[in-house]
């Protein structure tokens, strides 16, 4: 148990690591994350598979289009066009507005929200294939890039603050993923449940030769009358062979 903890703490550091890095880690930064694991060419190569699922590089970038369905390709194409159409800055220029904003100047930080829309993108392609549709994605980045050009005070440089603002959407979109996986989680839990108590009720009902009570199936079977009652009230009391009272 404690290696699976370490192994999972070992991709974690990765991914953190891969943030940093445009989303690429080395061969030799996979390899020296886990070697005290000894892993043989196979094992490393899952690691590897991994890391290509969560759009992770080793050693070049992943393609980050791979992932998306034809209706996120349409959307993304139809949304890049509207942002061309935003004026274009500099690097010295970025640097200015970056700075002005970090001094608290309210009309420097609308200015980078449109300077930084075109990356909320690129961030988000980094996090397509994970169960959530890229344009979700590009909102959530666009609402933390929206809250951050108001943090930058307390970053040291235009570097930093510009590197916090990537942090930000990175950890939005992170957090969606993460919260929309839990929801599936919910989900499949709960329609586990209802499948389990319909199933039964069909078999019964097929013995019984009609439709059965809550209480002839708790007792006809291992599930409790609560249990059922959870079920019927979780399909909105659409169980077919259960008598909905």
């Amino acid at each position: 148990m404690e290696k699976e903890i370490l192994f999972a703490d070992r991709l974690h550091e990765l991914r953190n690591t891969a943030k940093k890095q445009a989303n690429i880690v080395t061969k030799e930064q996979v390899e020296e994350a886990f070697a005290e694991f000894d892993f043989d060419k196979e094992k490393l190569d899952m690691v590897y598979e991994y890391l290509k699922k969560h759009n992770i590089g080793v050693g070049e970038p992943v393609d980050a289009e791979e992932n998306l369905t034809g209706e996120e390709k349409d959307y993304l194409q139809m949304y890049l066009e509207e942002l061309s159409a935003l004026e274009t800055v500099t690097g010295g220029q970025k640097e200015a507005f970056l700075l002005q904003a970090m001094a608290g100047e309210e009309t420097a930080q609308e200015r980078l929200i449109s300077i930084f829309l075109p990356e909320v993108v690129d961030v988000a392609k980094l996090y397509t294939g994970q169960g959530v549709y890229l344009e979700d994605l590009i909102g959530e980045g666009n609402v933390a890039l929206t809250m951050g050009v108001k943090m930058l005070g307390a970053f040291n440089d235009a570097k930093e603050a510009e590197g916090a603002l990537i942090k930000m959407m990175m950890d939005a979109m992170e957090e969606y993923i993460a919260e929309n996986a839990e929801a599936d989680k919910k989900d499949k839990h709960m329609a586990d449940k209802v499948n389990k108590v319909a199933d039964a009720a069909r078999e019964l009902a097929e013995d019984y030769g009609r439709k059965v009570t809550v209480e002839e199936l708790a007792a006809e079977s291992k599930l409790s009358v609560k249990a059922i009652k959870e079920a019927i009230r979780l399909s909105g009391g659409k169980i077919e062979d259960l008598e909905n009272d």
